[in-house]
This record gives C-alpha cells, sequence and structure tokens, in this order.
C-alpha cells in the first residue's frame, strides 16, 4: 500500500517502537493519529512530526470505557491503516508474576488490540484498508521467563490469521509483523544483560520501524524480523525438539536473570 496521504491510526505512539514508527510513516506522507496514555509525550511527538494534519489523543486501551469515548473522539475522520503497537512484556517465572500482572499482559498484548478492531472495523475505509498488529518472535517461539507474553503474542499471531481469513472477502487486509528482541525501555537492565551473555541481537527501534513500513508497502501477510529467528521460526513449526534443547541449555542463565528483573520491579 502507497503510505502518502493515508490516514494512519496508531496505538502505543509514545515510546519505542511506536515512536519510531510514527516518524517513519510521517515522512512517508502518512496523517497520523498518535494513541497514547499520556498526552505530553505524544504532544512532544506529533510536534517532531514531518507534514500537517497529525494529532494525538491519550486513552487508557485498558478501560473499556475509554476505548469506547474513541470512537466519538474521533469524530467522522477515516481510517486507511489501523497500527496495534501497544504492548508490554515482563521477565519472570510464572510462579513468580501476580494475578494482576499476567492478566496486563495478556490484557494489553491481546485482548485490546482484538477489542479496538472489533470497535474500529466499520470505521476503516471501505474501498482499502489495513490492519496491522505488531507480535514478537515469541508469539511463535515459546520460551521461558514469558510465558504470559508468549501466551499473549501467540494468541495475537492466531487471531490475525483468523480475522486476515474472515475479511478475505472484503477490502481489508490484515498484517502480522514481529520484531525480535528490540532496544525500548520496556527491557531492563536484567533483560539487556541476559541478551548479552546469549548473544541474542536488540535492534533498534528504527530498523523494527523500516520493517513494519516496507510490510505495510508490501501487504506481507506475516513478517518475522531477524536472522536467526526466522531460521528458529520455520524450525519450530516443523520440529520443536531441537529448539527445546537448545533453550533447556540456556536455562540456568534465564532464570537468574528472571529472579534479577523481579527484584528491579
Amino acid at each position: 500500500m502507497e503510505l502518502n496521504g493515508k490516514q494512519v491510526l496508531l496505538t502505543g505512539a509514545s515510546g519505542g517502537i511506536g515512536q519510531a514508527l510514527a516518524l517513519a510513516l510521517a515522512e512517508k506522507g502518512a496523517q497520523l493519529t498518535l494513541l497514547g496514555r499520556r498526552q505530553e509525550p505524544l504532544d512532544a511527538l506529533c510536534n517532531q512530526l514531518a507534514g500537517e494534519g497529525h494529532s494525538a489523543l491519550a486513552v487508557d486501551l485498558n478501560n473499556s470505557a475509554a476505548r469506547a469515548e474513541l470512537s466519538y473522539r474521533l469524530g467522522d475522520k477515516r481510517v486507511d491503516i489501523l497500527i496495534n503497537c501497544a504492548g508490554s512484556n515482563q521477565l519472570g517465572w510464572l510462579v513468580d508474576q501476580s494475578e494482576a500482572e499476567i492478566e496486563q499482559q495478556i490484557g494489553i498484548n491481546l485482548l485490546v488490540p482484538m477489542l479496538l478492531i472489533r470497535q474500529l472495523l466499520a470505521r476503516l475505509n471501505q474501498e482499502r484498508a489495513l490492519i496491522v498488529n505488531i507480535g514478537s518472535s515469541f508469539g511463535a517461539i515459546g520460551y521461558p521467563g514469558y510465558t504470559a507474553y508468549s501466551a499473549a503474542k501467540f494468541g495475537l499471531r492466531g487471531f490475525s490469521e483468523a480475522l486476515r481469513r474472515e475479511l478475505s472477502d472484503t477490502n481489508t487486509k490484515v498484517l502480522y509483523v514481529a520484531p525480535r528482541a528490540t532496544d525500548t525501555a520496556l527491557n531492563s537492565e536484567s533483560v539487556r544483560a541476559m541478551n548479552q551473555i546469549l548473544g541474542n541481537r536488540m535492534d533498534s527501534p528504527q530498523r523494527v520501524a523500516t520493517e513494519v513500513i516496507r510490510s505495510i508497502e508490501r501487504e506481507r501477510d506475516e513478517t518475522y524480523i531477524g536472522w536467526p529467528e526466522r531460521l528458529f521460526v520455520l524450525i519450530n513449526k516443523l520440529n520443536s525438539a531441537p529448539v527445546t534443547r537448545a533453550i533447556r541449555g540456556q536455562l540456568n542463565i534465564i532464570r537468574r536473570h528472571a529472579i534479577e528483573a523481579r527484584s528491579e520491579r
């Protein structure tokens, strides 16, 4: 899809991948409506965007009343591209996470995109529209220390596939883009240290934004960012045993840093 002149609704815009994506989309000529929890950083970002016609709305997407109000706050603005970028993750063993922490990760990473899409489907451009869900390589490879996050992203990938097929006789297409580890403020020092020890590469938000835009322009159904992560995703789909053995060898390192990450919160 050509981005110039398109109306884009972007969640999770105030930091990390969302912020980098907003800047890159504006450079392509898109007009953005930025969504995030706090107005001040959204306004600051809006002022940095190339072009005109951008806006920013502070909204708590976890709150059903706030989501319902969003429809009225958008007015008659059409949406050509809806990008679900809001998310969170926490490194920690399942038994060490509270019920609230688990619910929060499932909520923002899976339920919020589902409910927001359901709410806004009728607002999407009926001539041609894209829904873009930002997932994770952990949505195809279950990883210890990220059980709730993996569950949510596995769910988001399945939801994206099912909705893509459900809308296959319409002019709306659903894309799923899965970054690997990304260098954002969501990652604690323990997570950074763990990735360094394990040799896991962390992409910059700008690199991820470039790949997301490439996926949008080419309208790829599914995109996995990074090598060898794309290879591991394929192997895990065909025969998970080798991936399980490889991760088993990392388990003590992951566990140690999960304990450290818990103490940092």
